[in-house]
């Protein structure tokens, strides 16, 4: 079956990837993007005659209506991304991240379904060996993490949503994020061959970018079963500490060395272990390795060399 389908910041990291694989499935995809960023990142998609993009913010409701008015599925991934963007741009991350959000799913009709990326770093600090699973009480850090928890409970509480809550993304994309962590200690590996660390023991979830477009498509054919609930979504065998990672990219780079700070902290404090057993329990499973991720960045800085592909 074939979809009308909303993508709000469908030129970004993620959207670049999804829209794509949306329209090879051979759904109808409007784009809506304020191009920030300057990308170009779809013109590839142009082409195809069902394909339509229009240049304009989430946070207008007029142009929202119009747009929603046309659609059967809804994918907003506009947002201001990471702590470090929103604490530089507070008033933005509100608007955007949270009023925007909330004002879109008050305005969907009852049918209207809605799949929602969220994010795992709502679980701010987790319990030291404890894995995190969807009923894990939230405790978000980071103003980031707050307004996306409060998006995912409005939008499942409207009912015919199915939310995400994303491990953090690495790989390679048409609008690149260099920021990302495994994206960033990889860069760092192959241009300055060595990073300092910050408190190496923090542990988070990993998750390559196209299977987080994967997992929007399998919720797409399986939404009448998924809906109603959040899912992690990440590597089950990617629960890795800052420390484990590097020496996981040496062992593809072996001239990287990483050495732990003697002081200082990390303004990023999240930390915790996630598990991932209710996505892969609908048959979902990510497809893209840590190792093989690993590998592709490496290409892919071949061809980067500047600091254009970032958020902050």
């Amino acid at each position: 079956m074939s979809y009308r389908i909303l993508v709000t910041g469908g030129a970004g990291y993620l959207g670049s990837i999804l829209v794509p694989e949306l329209l090879a499935a051979g759904h109808s995809v409007t784009v809506l993007d304020n191009f920030m960023f300057r990308q170009n990142s779809l013109a590839h998609c142009a082409a195809d005659p069902k394909f339509d993009v229009v240049r304009g913010d989430v946070r207008d409701e007029a142009l929202m209506a119009g747009l929603l008015k046309e659609a059967d599925v809804v994918i907003p991934l506009a947002a201001l991304v990471g702590a470090p963007l929103c604490k530089q741009d507070q008033v933005g991350a509100t608007t955007t991240n949270r009023d925007a959000q909330l004002a879109l799913i008050k305005a969907l009709s009852p049918n209207q379904r809605v799949l929602m990326p969220i994010t795992n770093s709502g679980y701010g600090i987790g319990e030291s060996g404890k894995f995190c699973t969807e009923e894990t009480p939230l405790r978000p850090i980071s103003l980031y993490g707050v307004h996306k928890v409060e998006v995912e409970k409005a939008a499942l509480d409207r009912g015919n949503s199915v939310s995400f809550r994303l491990a953090t993304v690495f790989g390679m994309a048409p609008r690149m994020r260099i920021d990302l962590l495994v994206n960033d200690f990889t860069h760092r590996a192959v241009n300055d061959r060595f990073v300092v660390l910050f408190e190496s023991h923090f542990k988070r979830n990993y998750i390559h970018v196209r299977d987080v477009a994967r997992v929007f498509m399998h919720a797409l054919n399986n939404f009448e079963s998924m809906a109603g609930r959040p899912y992690n979504v990440g590597l089950s065998d990617a629960n890795l500490s800052k420390k484990e990672l590097c020496a996981k990219i040496k062992e593809h780079l072996p001239d990287f060395v990483y050495l732990d700070a003697p002081i200082g902290e990390d303004p990023d404090k999240r930390d915790y272990i996630v598990s991932n057993e209710r996505i892969e329990s609908t048959g979902f499973k990510p497809a893209h390795s840590l190792d093989m991720g690993i590998r592709e960045l490496i290409k892919g800085y071949r061809m980067i060399r500047n600091s254009v592909y970032s958020n902050v």
